[in-house]
């Protein structure tokens, strides 16, 4: 096949990401485990989640949060990791952060997922942060989510 007209992009099939955060679960959901894998491509990201251990079959939000913070305690967990990523101050769902859904099948989930609202180098030291519920797309400010199930810092890789 032509490199030119691969069905996936070469830094995929090359490439070593620039960032990697990994998913823990939190208390509840102390199985729950994952992965995203960050990877400059054109003029934004291609991101590469995976996860296992989700509590269901169905849809998960998935966010880019302002904060590098995952700490479980207190009565929100990984509620240190602040808001959405934002630095456009948008409405939801425009933040910089905001990703598309992830799908589980059998408490697994895998998505690639191109987004142009930002570069690797602008999230490092951030987190990401897996939610209970679909992000439903228009509630403010945050899609209305649900609970914070797993988080991850995003570092070097």
């Amino acid at each position: 096949m032509n490199r030119a007209h691969s069905p996936l992009p070469q830094v995929l099939l090359e490439g070593v990401p620039a960032l990697r955060a990994v998913l823990r679960g939190n208390g509840a959901y102390p199985g729950l485990l994952g992965e995203v894998l960050l990877y400059p491509w054109q003029e934004g990201t291609l991101l590469v989640t995976r996860a296992a251990g989700l509590p269901r079959d169905g849809f998960f939000a998935l966010h880019i949060h302002t904060l590098g913070c995952c700490r479980t305690g207190g009565d929100i967990p990984f509620y240190c990791a602040g808001g959405h990523f934002d630095p456009q101050q948008q409405p939801h769902p425009d933040h910089a952060g905001d990703l598309p859904v992830l799908l589980s099948h059998r408490g697994r989930a895998f998505s690639v997922t191109f987004t142009g609202r930002f570069r690797p180098e602008e999230v490092l030291g951030r987190s990401v942060v897996l939610h209970e519920s679909p992000d439903d797309y228009r509630s403010q400010p945050a899609g209305d989510a649900g609970g914070r199930i797993a988080c991850g810092v995003i570092e070097a890789f």
